[in-house]
């Protein structure tokens, strides 16, 4: 009887172990993709700043550069055109969203770069108390995003590191687990940093 209940108990955690494994790996998981989504969504807050902060700029030098509308509608169109890639980007659709956003705000990067050359010609605009607080606020989440994309493309290293690694991959196949992407910029020129200083 008693070979019986030790027999019983051997097959109980010979059964339990594997499933308590399995449990384990799933849900972490779970824990890093939800890791990485909070961690785009950070990426999402601060553009989505960046973004309501570029009309503000435009409007403020709109009076002293008027003879510049087609720098203040190059710079309003960008801004569109990032909003749209913002917000219709997702770290679950993969690489092509995560692309397109990037190059949208390489292109706003770069006509912003522009209008704050031409601002420079502009001393009243440079000594304008509300363009002087929109410039800190606009330096202030650039440097946000660029520590917001770090943080996002910390989360996915570790994501796809547990994904790729044993014992833990064969889980991510099983329940369908995929890659994440990482948020790069495509070349050297979209890495350099909006100057936004007069």
């Amino acid at each position: 009887m008693s070979y019986l209940i030790l027999i019983i108990l051997v097959v109980v955690v010979l059964i339990a172990i594997p499933i308590f494994l399995v449990i384990g790996l799933y849900n972490g998981l779970v824990r890093q993709r939800n890791k990485y989504r909070n961690a785009f969504a950070q990426i999402d807050v601060q553009l989505k700043r960046r973004h309501d902060l570029i009309p503000n700029l435009v409007e403020t030098a709109k009076s002293y550069m008027a003879h510049e509308k087609e720098t203040l509608e190059a710079v309003i169109q960008a801004r569109n055109a990032a909003e749209s890639a913002r917000s219709s980007a997702s770290p679950e659709q993969g690489g092509a969203d995560l692309s397109q956003l990037a190059a949208a705000e390489a292109g706003l990067g770069g006509v912003l770069g522009k209008f704050f050359a031409l601002s420079e010609a502009y001393p009243d605009l440079r000594s304008n108390q509300n363009m002087l607080q929109l410039q800190e606020e606009l330096t202030s989440t650039e440097s946000k995003v660029a520590f917001a994309r770090q943080a996002y493309n910390d989360s996915v290293m570790h994501f796809n590191n547990k994904l790729e690694t044993f014992p833990s991959n064969f889980i991510a196949g099983m329940f369908q687990f995929v890659p994440a992407t990482l948020f790069e910029v495509s070349d050297d020129s979209e890495r350099d940093a909006v100057e936004v200083k007069f």
